[in-house]
């Protein structure tokens, strides 16, 4: 029996209909990130339950190996089952969820709460980064990823915000979590009502315009995950962001536990601070995104983001090394140009990965995204495990040098992905005949 919220589209939605069912897929990333932040209470659940860094890291690493498994697992299941039928059972059950975290007393139950939090989380960020590509062409790709982004970005200063102005009104940590379940229950809600996806045909389909396609799967030949993973560019793109994830998971997970310990501001402080520290990067990722979009040129604004956001880390670095003489102030003005770097580079990747993969074959964009959600999950429990311990003997100051030179490591792989570098190099593609002529239009 056919699932009746599970809408089948026919023909390629245009116009107001695709910005609609687009916005419906960045507000699922929005909410299925959102319903998984724990940050700005991190400072409070240390003390609260008796618990140590380490210890912290340990229950936080498991949780990202649940949710790496489930990510990958339903990734390749978003290509065969659906987006849709997947994505919205994930976000209202991962939304219950954070009703339970407030019960949480002991390390021991945090740990299970997590773990299957992060497990039906997983499934639901799978759906999501596939969703955005069935409602974005090539022309508009980048920007439609740089919203995307605004689903992890702007969980984090969303939670930093609230937990910001609710903090000392509450006092207490489980207060988060109400508000969260509750927002997390009705936005589901609404997405659940309005979202659909494109039939099997359409999504085998590569557009470069809303009414331009420019490829098709080849039909008498199954989608194989080996196509994948034989490709040196993919393997490019996974070890590149890999790296690339080591300062975004830093601050995600650690932000504000970093500024209390080396800058000794309060909780409330440092989710004040962070709040701004997100805000240039959620404003680059669209513009950065838009004009990825009117050159057709994703390579560049990657590698000129990682350069200055290699600058920016140099100088929280030093911030970090000198906190006597650090203000609240650099440190607002450092993190926001750090975040802009880090954005002028990610929202322009996205979009290349997601066309690299498209041109092995159109249908294994949710299998291409489950490998990108299984590698960010690794990644968290990499810098989940190791970190604390660099800490322990190093300091802050040590663990971001460690994270400088992961970011320089994905400027290297920014060299085998594929793609033009210049807009000379897009004469005689269909990109090319989209951007060049003079009366091109920018979908």
């Amino acid at each position: 029996m056919k699932v009746s919220y599970v809408r089948y589209l026919d023909s390629y939605p245009t116009g107001r209909r695709r910005a609609f069912l687009l916005t419906m897929a960045v507000l699922a990333s929005l909410i299925t990130s959102y319903e998984a932040a724990i940050a700005p209470v991190v400072p409070l659940l240390l003390e609260d339950l008796e618990m140590s860094l380490p210890t912290y890291g340990a229950i936080s690493a498991a949780a990202a190996v649940a949710g790496a498994i489930s990510g990958i697992i339903a990734g390749r299941m978003t290509d065969k089952v659906g987006r849709v039928k997947l994505l919205v059972p994930a976000m209202l059950i991962t939304a219950l969820l954070c009703f339970a975290m407030t019960l949480v007393t002991t390390p021991t139950e945090l740990l299970v709460v997590r773990c299957v939090l992060s497990f039906v989380d997983g499934i639901a960020i799978a759906c999501t980064a596939p969703l955005v590509r069935d409602f974005s062409p090539r022309m508009g790709r980048a920007t439609a990823f740089g919203f995307w982004t605004w689903g992890p970005v702007g969980a984090n200063f969303l939670s930093a915000a609230i937990a910001g102005a609710t903090l000392n009104l509450f006092g207490n940590w489980h207060s988060q979590f109400v508000i969260m379940g509750v927002v997390s229950i009705v936005v589901s809600l609404v997405i659940a009502a309005n979202i659909a996806e494109l039939s099997p045909a359409l999504k085998a389909t590569i557009r470069q315009t809303e009414l331009t396609a420019v490829g098709k799967a080849t039909e008498s030949r199954e989608p194989r995950m080996s196509d994948l993973l034989r490709s040196r560019c993919i393997w490019a793109h996974v070890l590149g962001i890999s790296s690339w994830l080591v300062i975004y998971i830093t601050l995600l997970v650690f932000g504000q536990t970093m500024l209390v310990a080396t800058f000794g501001v309060t909780p409330a402080e440092a989710s004040q601070i962070m709040t701004v520290f997100w805000i240039l990067d959620i404003v680059v990722l669209i513009v950065a995104g838009r004009l990825s979009d009117r050159t057709q040129l994703r390579k560049p604004f990657a590698a000129v983001g990682t350069g200055l956001g290699l600058v920016s880390l140099g100088v929280l670095i030093w911030l970090t090394g000198h906190p006597e003489s650090t203000s609240t102030l650099g440190l607002m003005i450092t993190g926001m140009l750090l975040g802009g770097s880090l954005a002028l580079a990610y929202a322009p990747w996205m979009a290349n990965f997601s066309e690299n993969a498209e041109d092995i074959d159109p249908r294994l964009q949710g299998t291409a995204w489950g490998l990108f959600a299984f590698v960010t999950k690794i990644m968290a429990v990499v810098v989940l495990l190791v970190a604390p311990l660099v800490v322990a003997s190093v300091g802050w100051y040590g663990w971001l040098i460690v994270s400088l030179v992961c970011l320089a490591a994905f400027g290297v792989a920014i060299l085998f992905f594929e793609g033009p570098w210049r807009r000379s190099q897009l004469v005689g593609t269909a990109a090319g005949d989209a951007v060049l002529a003079p009366t091109a239009s920018t979908d």
